[in-house]
């Protein structure tokens, strides 16, 4: 039957508001016939352009690893054949000596070059592909997936809700070293993140002076704490520093002169006894208030915001209660929004021996510079990982603490 007017009858409520649909992900261009479809950034499923852009990031990483995989797979095969094949023309003594067994030996070293050829002619078809989908995505990331260079940070405002991945760095492999992939990580962060400040086997590593090392690895700490105060709503992320001797003062300045520490950097044993009691007494009452689903009966003295704790240069000033009590919040605190942030050199704490082997594995390890110490769970690539860094001259960081503390200042808590 048809309505009055005589058109189709409409059975949407006259006073129903209906939410919209969400905006459907951005399509590709038509391609030319023969050609790749070109890129677009947030060409993934998700319910919003910023879990779009993560999906899409994680499908490049994956992308790359298989093209990889697939690459050093041929190549081990055309190999394997070479050698077999040579095998075979040795083993037969008529064509050990004469021109029978060179000949051979050049029909397989051909064969085995062009079978890595075109090995490589479909990486490079692969990786081409990968990098012009990385050229239009790395300008539409927002701030907490862009590095320090990117232009979004000039345009940088407090958000008012918690995104849902971080930028820690970049992942690239050495068939092509400038393709670079974001590594990101959810938030919160689910586990403690150790920048390894000593020695460590790769090149970069190498060639870097022990100071130089130290210092870099703090660096890379502030940075990251200052891009986890940045991406978080004013006053819902607090950073603790324990520097016992004081060596990491002029690395922590723009921390210390933005004003967006909870409190100055704990020095002496007395000082790292005092922030690890805090943060301890944290964790215990936000542990017992859930389990007996009590989160109302908080003290009202107490930060429910995250918090994250810095340590520099570990084990010094540290006491066996106080290594515990590390430990314990390694363990316990992401549970409960308490992050460990260690810069630290393993080798400096060999005295403690295998009792600090569980608080090594539960963090994940990362370099201040350069190091293929990463190791995916699907094909075994060792991935060089590389910190963000902020470019040379820049004052951008310093700008995006700024208008932390402000928004601090202007909310408080």
């Amino acid at each position: 039957p048809g309505a009055a007017g005589g058109g189709p009858i409409d059975y949407a409520h006259p006073r129903r508001q209906t939410s919209a649909p969400l905006p459907p992900p951005p399509t590709a261009p038509s391609a030319t016939p023969g050609q790749p479809a070109p890129p677009v950034a947030g060409d993934a499923t998700g319910w919003s352009m910023d879990e779009r852009l993560y999906n899409q990031i994680w499908g490049m990483f994956e992308d790359l690893a298989r093209a990889v995989a697939a690459y050093r797979s041929a190549v081990d095969f055309a190999e394997s054949r070479m050698e077999q094949e040579l095998d075979r023309a040795l083993s037969d003594p008529r064509h050990r000596m004469g021109g029978a067994g060179d000949l051979a030996r050049e029909r397989a070293r051909d064969k085995c070059q062009d079978l890595t050829a075109r090995a490589r002619e479909a990486l490079d078809r692969d990786l081409a592909q990968l990098a012009a989908e990385s050229a239009v995505v790395e300008p539409a990331l927002p701030a907490p997936y862009a590095g320090w260079d990117n232009p979004v940070w000039h345009g940088y405002r407090v958000p008012m809700e918690l995104p849902m991945a971080l930028r820690l760095g970049e992942l690239h492999l050495p068939e092509r070293t400038d393709l670079r992939i974001p590594l990101l990580v959810r938030l919160p962060l689910e586990r403690g993140i150790w920048i390894d400040s000593g020695r460590t086997a790769s090149e970069a590593a190498a060639a870097t002076g022990g100071d130089r090392l130290r210092r870099l690895a703090m660096d890379s700490a502030v940075t990251l704490a200052a891009r986890l105060l940045a991406v978080y709503p004013a006053n819902e992320f607090s950073v603790h520093v324990i520097d016992p001797a004081g060596a990491a003062a002029g690395a922590l300045a723009p921390l210390t002169d933005a004003g967006v520490l909870a409190a100055p950097p704990a020095s002496g044993a007395g000082g790292v006894s005092a922030v690890l009691a805090h943060l301890t007494r944290r964790v215990d009452l936000v542990q017992m208030a859930v389990r007996a689903g009590a989160a109302d009966s908080l003290p009202p003295d107490l930060d429910t915001g995250e918090h994250l704790l810095i340590v520099n240069d570990f084990p010094h000033g540290f006491d066996d209660r106080a290594v515990t009590q590390l430990r314990y919040l390694a363990d316990e605190g992401p549970a409960v929004g308490v992050h460990l942030l260690m810069v630290a050199d393993r080798e400096d704490a060999r005295d403690y021996g295998p009792v600090l082997d569980p608080l090594w594995r539960s963090l994940l390890r990362v370099a201040p510079v350069a190091d293929d110490h990463l190791v995916d769970p699907w094909v075994g690539h060792a991935w060089t990982y590389e910190p963000c860094r902020v470019p040379e001259a820049s004052r951008v960081l310093e700008q995006v603490l700024a208008l932390v503390a402000a928004a601090r200042r202007a909310d408080p808590r």
